[in-house]
């Protein structure tokens, strides 16, 4: 077939997400096409249709944009009112704008889940010193503050010292950045709860995950959560209905929860919202009948989504992090040793050079043991990220 006979698929970035996107197209025979920024970058290396160029500016995006069936993201960040300007030229865009705003601004996202009765930590905009002191004295200084914009993997987060509190928010307020404070949650663990949802209004869940996050980054995805009550999983995957359907939201949805002691009762409200792939559900690429990737490139096309059963009883996901200093052995040698060590292993690297703390690829296991599969996951992880075993 010629690509112009082929559904044609438009992904503005050019990560990992974008790069795990394009082995689920070429099996479906769907012409991906990546903007990018640099053709070293994640994505960019794999997929050969890039157009290059800044998401910032509306002529690049409509360029890219030329004879897609759909348009679609690996990042949050395109502004809302080139999407907007792009729907009215015609492109199907997906998620469109007025869903997507709800993963770009922590402030509406809240305001929105208040209105429609879904669990959220208290939260106040903050737009002055003033606010902030109110809203600290209100949560008896239990306050974590957010730029309501672009933060992620832990960036953007605060959990101020109430020494430095007060001098931290003019400081950053004087910075034109944009707040909102919530109330700090005593976490017990973190959950993920993804969904798929078609334009047409098919929705499709994954079991709930178990998050573990280091400084702030995911470490590791563990599915199902291990010892969830079934009725707070069906709570939780009911969650993820809501905010899909109410949200108008296509393509993937991930949805991380709170998980909190209620009286002796695990409970859960909303941390935050993606709206495309996310780090928590890489777990299905090895873990399910049909990955995130797929399901996602399957609903902005509107075609029926796949099964999300599982394939095992459970499948961990540990990221691979850069190390503090790159080890001198390369790469593919500790690629080689993990196979050797751990056949069962799946390794996913993303083409990308060494940087502390840097996401530079995963490993998935599949087991019939929670520990003993995550022990598995951890080790091959970490021999990748500092050539030794632990």
């Amino acid at each position: 077939m010629t690509n112009e006979a082929k559904p044609t698929v438009v992904v503005y970035g050019d990560g990992q997400l974008a790069r795990m996107m394009q082995p689920a197209a070429a099996e479906l025979d769907i012409h991906l096409r990546v903007l990018a920024s640099s053709e070293s970058n994640s994505a960019a290396q794999v997929i050969p249709d890039r157009v290059l160029g800044d998401y910032h500016d509306y002529d690049v995006l409509y360029d890219a944009a030329q004879g897609s069936d759909a348009v679609t993201f690996d990042h949050e960040h395109v502004p809302n009112e080139h999407l907007h300007a792009l729907i009215d030229a015609s492109f199907n865009v997906q998620p469109q704008p007025s869903a997507l705003i709800h993963a770009q601004d922590k402030l509406v996202m809240r305001e929105k889940l208040a209105e429609l009765g879904v669990p959220v930590p208290r939260f106040k905009a903050i737009e002055s010193v003033e606010d902030a002191r109110a809203f600290s004295e209100d949560v008896h200084g239990q306050i974590c503050l957010k730029a309501r914009r672009g933060g992620y993997d832990g960036k953007g987060v605060w959990f101020p010292d109430p020494a430095e509190f007060e001098s931290l928010v003019k400081e950053l307020l004087d910075n034109d950045t944009p707040l909102v404070a919530e109330e700090k949650v005593a976490l017990t663990r973190e959950l993920s709860v993804l969904v798929a949802r078609a334009p047409g209004g098919e929705v499709r869940a994954w079991p709930v995950a178990e998050s573990v996050q280091r400084d702030g980054v995911c470490a590791e995805a563990i599915a199902p959560a291990p010892d969830l009550d079934p009725e707070m999983a069906e709570k939780a995957a009911g969650i993820g209905r809501t905010v899909a359907e109410k949200l108008g939201v296509t393509g993937v949805l991930a949805v991380e929860l709170f998980a909190f002691d209620n009286n002796g009762i695990e409970d859960v409200s909303v941390n935050e919202l993606a709206m495309r792939p996310h780090n928590t559900g890489h777990w299905t690429q090895d873990g399910c009948v049909t990955s995130q990737f797929e399901q996602h490139l399957r609903a902005v096309l509107d075609c029926p989504l796949g099964s999300t059963e599982t394939l095992a009883p459970y499948t961990v996901m540990a990221n691979v992090l850069g190390a503090p200093e790159d080890p001198e052995m390369p790469m593919r040698d500790r690629v080689r040793e993990v196979m050797r060590t751990y056949p069962q292993a799946k390794i996913h690297l993303y083409g990308k050079d060494h940087r502390p703390g840097r996401k530079i690829g995963h490993v998935n296991v599949v087991g019939t043991d929670a520990e003993e599969t995550r022990r598995i996951a951890r080790t091959a992880a970490h021999f990748l990220v500092a050539a030794k075993w632990d």
